[in-house]
């Protein structure tokens, strides 16, 4: 038999010994082998139901996110819209709340242009003719574009003063192409705002919510709105890149301001426009970018536009006290590196304080005798060390209102009082 054919072949005496022998061995292998399959039954998991159960108790996001970050972003269209709405949602809800209120400005002004001497030279005119003098225009129409959004339902629009400069004509188109006619009721060049008023006839307009701009804070959210390069109801998206950036360290010498500073796309035709928080609130009005970098926009704080509006809406003056000097900031470290050029135009005080270099002439710091090289310490009290300082301590004063200055001029100390003036008036 071939299942014992290892043995070989035995004597007959002993065959029946034999017979029983193998027997017994093969009894016992098929034993064994019955025990260890029962025995791997016994221990080997149940798969379909382990696997079942994982799925129930670990979600498929979780186990790709520990197992391997990627396998989440492989796998996500298996995934809800929940991931979707919640990275765009705030976005959408922000325009949509804000967004009907945007409108875009169409400007149009005469510019008269004077001939050319030529034209007028009695030699020339004999060769060049009557004809070609009298076809060369005198006046020629500019037009221009920029954006605003309406604050009040009696049809108070807010934009910048750059944007209706000297318009003959104004046009404001809403979001959903309604045409109203455009008056400007009141602007305030130093602080770059103008107020238009619609004749809205009854009907009822869209307007947005003004938020807090002192409540802003540095990568927060902002949202820019506005109609740039013409492109109608453009949404461009940032964050909030910093906070109180002064007119003159952007580069805007004559303005009075203090920028929020953004990332978020700001374009020609941009201006007027509202920069948004997350929640569609207007947190300032979309003004300047500068031209040699990019990704750096400026936006005017909402609560300047909140304070000066309704002044401009009633065409009144804003009040802008001013003084009539230049300055930067003094510091002892820079007077002695000054002082230690025996080429120095003037030698200045050592001290901590605004340095006057310029004396505007028939201003009120004229007529109180401060000098070019005096060092300003103190306003009415007050220690001041930066420029931005100083002009907002004056800007926060009244027209007339006599200010007491504490001057360093060489070694001497003086006190000098100030009358101030209104800025338009110089």
């Amino acid at each position: 038999m071939r299942l014992f054919k290892f043995f070989g072949s035995a004597p007959r005496t002993d065959r029946p010994f034999a017979l029983i022998l193998a027997m017994t061995i093969a009894l016992s292998a098929l034993f064994i082998n019955a025990a260890s399959v029962w025995a791997a039954g016994k221990n080997q998991p149940n798969w379909p139901e382990e696997t079942e159960t994982a799925v129930q108790k670990v979600p498929l996001s979780s186990r790709a996110t520990s197992q391997n970050p990627q396998m989440l972003a492989l796998r996500s269209p298996e995934l809800p819209a929940q991931v979707a709405a919640d990275t765009s949602s705030f976005v959408t809800a922000a325009v949509d709340r804000v967004g009907p209120a945007v409108v875009r400005i169409d400007t149009e002004r005469t510019v008269s242009r004077n001939l050319d001497p030529l034209m007028e030279d009695p030699f020339f005119r004999r060769f060049l003719g009557e004809d070609l003098r009298s076809m060369t225009p005198r006046q020629e129409r500019l037009r221009g574009q920029g954006s605003g959004f309406i604050i009040d339902k009696n049809g108070i629009v807010l934009t910048n003063a750059h944007v209706v400069d000297k318009a003959d004509r104004v046009t404001v188109t809403l979001n959903d192409g309604r045409t109203f006619p455009g008056e400007v009721q009141g602007t305030d060049e130093v602080t770059d705002l103008a107020v238009v008023k619609i004749n809205t006839k009854g009907v009822n307009l869209p307007v947005a919510p003004l938020g807090d701009s002192d409540a802003v804070k540095v990568g927060d959210w902002a949202i820019a709105v506005g109609n740039p390069l013409g492109f109608d109801n453009t949404v461009t998206l940032g964050i909030i890149s910093t906070l109180k950036r002064s007119s003159a360290a952007v580069g805007i010498p004559d303005k009075r301001l203090d920028f929020i500073q953004t990332d978020a796309a700001i374009n020609p035709g941009n201006s007027g426009g509202p920069l948004l928080n997350s929640r569609g609130e207007v947190i300032g009005i979309n003004t300047a970018i500068r031209a040699d970098a990019m990704g750096i926009g400026f936006a005017i704080p909402i609560d300047k536009a909140k304070a000066i509006y309704a002044q401009l809406a009633k065409g009144e003056q804003v009040s802008h006290p001013f003084l009539g000097i230049q300055m930067i900031a003094l510091t002892p470290e820079m007077a002695r590196e000054n002082n230690s050029d025996p080429n120095a135009p003037l030698i200045v005080p050592e001290v901590t304080g605004v340095l006057v270099m310029r004396v505007m002439p028939n201003t009120p710091a004229e007529k109180a005798g401060i000098r070019k090289g005096d060092a300003i310490v103190q306003i009415e009290g007050e220690k001041v060390t930066q420029p931005e300082q100083l002009q907002n301590l004056v800007e926060n004063s009244q027209i007339g209102q006599i200010l007491k200055l504490k001057v360093r001029r060489g070694s001497l100390t003086k006190d000098v009082t100030v009358q101030t003036a209104q800025l338009r008036d110089f």
